[in-house]
């Protein structure tokens, strides 16, 4: 682990490799987290929802909102903390960033020259253009919002568990003994998303760990329950913008 703390740096920066299965107990922070993962696969709930961060993305987490970290494999992750924002809203939802190829590089040298002198000219700007990149890496949709419902979430929470393409929201209005239209405006009022779209993501959502763990993608995707490799992989990449076996070539610390 690596904790770089510049007085003169507009941001903080921690760098670490954590073992699957490690876990961050409920904590906030007074500045705004970047959560980066370079490799490996990061789970991260808040009241909100939960968030999985894939190998090349970075969860940001709002100042003050509390929320729990779980490494779903063994990780390289590297957090930036900055200052937040003056109108940076208190209620805002974390969100998931695609980092950049000039961004990995930047925090790469941030860790490199984390011991040179304080007003170290190099440093200082090497630092300062890090917190502008970060503050603009573009979002993904990678945020899996999960119900407050107890009755809506146990159902939730079992199709992680065992997800099927072929989950009917007949099934689960029947189950929380409603009609398909009360059913239907209710799930969405809970999770702000359509039952297809959120089953759709769930299920990916939920063979990642897997995917992390190295089984073949013909495999993972028969548990996240698509019929053919195809259809998962078309999901796949439209969801994280490269194709499965890509994610498993990144899915290792290379340091």
């Amino acid at each position: 682990m690596q904790r770089v703390e510049r007085p003169d740096a507009v941001l903080h920066l921690l760098d670490e490799q954590a073992p699957a299965g490690h876990r961050a107990p409920r904590h906030s922070h007074d500045r705004t987290q970047f959560l980066c993962v370079l490799a490996g696969l990061a789970a991260v709930t808040t009241d909100r929802g939960r968030w999985m961060v894939p190998p090349g993305h970075a969860l940001r987490i709002p100042h003050g909102l509390e929320h729990e970290v779980e490494m779903l494999s063994e990780v390289d992750v590297t957090s930036l903390y900055l200052p937040p924002r003056a109108d940076e809203p208190v209620d805002e939802a974390p969100s998931v960033r695609a980092i950049s190829p000039l961004a990995r590089s930047l925090i790469e040298e941030a860790i490199r020259l984390g011991d040179a002198p304080e007003g170290d000219r190099k440093a200082t700007l090497v630092y300062a253009l890090l917190a502008e990149e970060a503050a603009a890496l573009p979002v993904r949709p990678l945020g899996l919002p999960f119900p407050s419902d107890p009755r809506l979430a146990a159902l939730c929470r079992g199709f992680m568990r065992d997800p099927s393409t072929e989950a009917r929201i007949d099934d689960w209005a029947a189950a929380l003994a409603m009609s398909r239209r009360t059913f239907t405006r209710f799930f969405a009022r809970q999770t702000g998303a359509g039952f297809a779209t959120w089953r759709q993501q769930a299920s990916i959502f939920a063979s990642l760990p897997h995917l992390a763990a190295g089984e073949p993608v013909s495999r993972v995707a028969m548990r996240a329950g698509y019929s053919n490799v195809s259809a998962y992989t078309t999901m796949f990449r439209r969801m994280l913008g490269a194709a499965p076996r890509d994610y498993v070539r990144a899915r290792r610390p290379t340091g």
